[in-house]
């Protein structure tokens, strides 16, 4: 009778046993298949993440200069020295006298240079060259504007300039429009990757990034300048190009 009721006790035992190990491969089973489709998931997420389309957008401003600088370059020669200089210095007073009658005050034009030169002939005869330069910086534009067209009033007054004189107009205020180009470039971007998405049946997300282009500020009208009486312009053209990565949903 012992004997009997330990082989029945035995095989309880043993068949709660198989039933525990039973379940527990059911529940890691079960685990994998639950594990596998989450990696599974995860795995398409991060490729449609992943997905993405680089734009570009531009942005373009005109603008107009606040600053103009002339150089002005002339020179006299003569047979001695002390001639040279009184030549040259005649020039600079009637240059002077130029700038004034045209409403400049006496600190616009400055000197910025100046040197002297001796060339000696076969013939024993030396001429000395004395070239001098100086420098209008004005923020009136209008003003050096009309300065500019009557450049060549200063052949009548005996100067003549040198090349290498010419005006040129600078725009100085560009961090002041920085910020709304660079959101109008993004912007301009966005609408290419809404066209790349719409033509590919997506949508366009958030920015995966972005990169700014350097500022270009160049003549309006493609005028170019400097070089002997040639003018710049003071009508610019402001360019940024944007380079932007959209995630495409």
């Amino acid at each position: 009778m012992v004997e009997g009721g330990e082989s029945d006790g035995a095989g309880k035992r043993g068949w709660v046993a198989n039933n525990v190990l039973l379940a527990g491969a059911g529940i890691l089973a079960l685990g994998m298949v639950a594990g596998g489709y989450l990696l599974g998931d995860g795995l398409l997420r991060a490729k449609q993440a992943d997905r993405s389309v680089t734009v570009r957008g531009l942005a373009e401003k005109d603008v107009t200069a606040d600053l103009a600088t002339w150089t002005i370059a002339y020179s006299a020669q003569a047979d001695n020295l002390a001639a040279a200089q009184d030549d040259i210095d005649a020039d600079t007073k009637a240059l002077r006298g130029f700038f004034t009658d045209l409403g400049f005050d006496g600190e616009a034009l400055q000197p910025t240079g100046a040197n002297v030169s001796q060339f000696q002939n076969n013939y024993g005869t030396t001429t000395y060259t004395i070239r001098q330069r100086l420098s209008l910086r004005t923020n009136d534009i209008k003003k050096a504007q009309a300065a500019v067209k009557r450049q060549f009033d200063l052949i009548k007054r005996g100067v003549v300039l040198e090349e290498g004189s010419g005006m040129a107009y600078s725009f100085t205020k560009l961090n002041d429009i920085k910020p709304k180009m660079v959101a109008e470039a993004t912007k301009d971007a966005r609408a290419s990757a809404e066209q790349f998405a719409q033509d590919s049946g997506t949508g366009v997300g958030g920015i995966k990034s972005a990169t700014q282009g350097y500022f270009s500020v160049e003549s309006r009208d493609g005028d170019t300048g400097g070089g002997w009486g040639v003018s710049d312009t003071p009508y610019k053209k402001v360019r940024v190009v944007t380079t932007v990565d959209f995630y495409l949903d």
